[in-house]
């Protein structure tokens, strides 16, 4: 007796995609998808005594290639709860203008997301979260603004992590996949003159790591 040719199954699954610029987009809704769960998130926790303020969120493009760090957020940051606004949101703009590195390719946060009064009360369970919010970006490079946040990433113990010196303008190994440059604090750097050359002596290597990168 002859069998009955088995019947086709229809699939519900959503194909995958098979292209590069599929591929990409698949990974840039996934970023964009985690970012905002992981502001939802920040938006809840009540760990940190920061009354009706609301944390202080990282901006930029979620699939940067550079992300740039600093410790706390200031007054203009806080008011309109957006990292990198204002002040030193303006003169880094102007930097990167100056080495031709799209500003598209960055996103800009703070370690310590919640206003609080100092740093020193924010919940550390808080801080720790940047270490997944550089997993979501996943950047090639963290440029780190001031020891304290080279203090605070040698701390956190990134996985296959090795300890940063703290050597402003020097590119360094953090991971397999991930660099670091060092760089002065850029809050305290836009009132004095020496101060601003310290900080852009530093800051223009990341120019030169930017212009050895292969053509996409």
């Amino acid at each position: 007796m002859q069998g009955k040719e088995p019947t086709p199954s229809v699939s519900n699954e959503v194909p995958m995609p098979v292209t590069d610029d599929e591929i990409r987009e698949k990974y840039l809704e996934r970023a964009i998808r985690e970012l905002n769960e992981f502001s939802h998130e920040l938006k809840d926790c009540d760990s940190c005594p920061r009354g009706n303020l609301t944390p202080v969120l990282g901006s930029g493009h979620p699939q940067a290639d550079i992300m740039l760090i600093k410790y706390a957020p200031r007054p203009s940051e806080v008011e309109e709860g957006v990292a990198f606004y204002g002040r030193a949101g303006n003169a880094l703009m102007k930097s990167l203008k100056r080495l031709d590195i799209d500003p598209l390719a960055v996103y800009g946060t703070v370690c310590v997301k919640c206003p609080v009064s100092d740093p020193s009360l924010a919940d550390p369970s808080c801080i720790e979260r940047l270490v997944e919010e550089i997993e979501i970006v996943r950047p090639k490079i963290l440029v780190l603004m001031g020891e304290e946040v080279v203090d605070l990433i040698n701390e956190l113990g990134l996985p296959l992590a090795e300890q940063i010196r703290w050597e402003p303008g020097v590119l360094q190994r953090l991971t397999p996949s991930r660099e670091v440059i060092t760089v002065p604090d850029i809050d305290g750097s836009l009132d004095d003159e020496d101060d601003k050359r310290a900080f852009w002596g530093a800051f223009r290597e990341l120019g030169t790591w930017w212009s050895s990168l292969p053509p996409y």
